[in-house]
């Protein structure tokens, strides 16, 4: 079954004047009982922040929180020690287990564009933290890039605590990926720009599908696009 969301039905949220957010799941002062979450995806979060600008240092506890860079930078500082700048084209992952706090900030006077995903890890009381890679997943063609993996049997990503891949694509007008998976995975994806047509479904820019019980995506771009897909667990026992 495919479910196709389109780009209007994104939650807005510009709480302050430095931040622009889309929410694609229940978030903040957002609640929608029917969208907390798909598989272990808690949170998807498409922010632009403003230069100089950036959130101050605040707790998480019990979630693996993914950032992809996709314009910009940020400066990341965090109670277990790290300090890091994630440039475009970078991942980071944060284990926050037990707990931990960090803040975020752009430091430059370039707008920083990120998507940031929440995942329910799969076991609590885990050990705060981190990872951060430059995959320059931003420059590879026609090909599912893979990003970030609790499934070991993918090298040289980013480590997750759960049974999930997160992959990038930039395809060409014209060109096609096809992605096998099963009906006990569930597959999501949110395009960044371009248009996609997937089994049948048209989708555009911030559009979201949202796969269940497929065997195989047949994913052809109608126009060059550049979209993320997410590969995860159907049922919470295989978290």
């Amino acid at each position: 079954m495919l479910k196709l969301i389109p780009a209007t039905d994104r939650h807005h949220a510009a709480p302050v004047q430095w931040l622009n957010s889309y929410f694609l799941f229940s978030f903040a002062d957002y609640y929608d009982a029917d969208n907390v979450h798909f598989g272990p995806l808690r949170v998807f979060n498409d922010d632009t922040i403003q230069g100089n600008s950036g959130f101050p240092q605040h707790p998480h506890s019990e979630m693996e929180i993914v950032t992809l860079v996709l314009e910009g930078e940020l400066e990341h500082e965090d109670t277990m020690g790290n300090k890091a700048t994630i440039k475009k084209g970078e991942v980071q992952r944060m284990t926050a287990g037990t707990g931990l706090a960090h803040g975020e900030k752009n430091d430059t006077d370039k707008a920083a564009h990120i998507y940031q995903l929440w995942f329910l890890p799969n076991q609590k009381g885990l050990s705060p933290s981190y990872e951060q890679k430059d995959v320059d997943f931003l420059d590879k063609k026609n090909e599912l890039i893979p990003l970030v993996s609790g499934q070991k049997v993918l090298e040289d990503v980013v480590f997750m605590n759960s049974n999930t891949t997160i992959y990038w694509c930039n395809l060409s007008n014209d060109k096609t990926v096809t992605f096998k998976t099963f009906p006990i995975r569930n597959t999501f994806i949110y395009v960044k720009e371009g248009t996609l047509f997937v089994n049948g479904v048209d989708i555009g820019p911030n559009d979201q599908l949202r796969s269940t019980d497929e065997h195989v995506l047949e994913i052809r771009a109608t126009r060059d696009a550049q979209f993320i897909l997410i590969d995860l667990p159907g049922s919470e026992v295989n978290y």
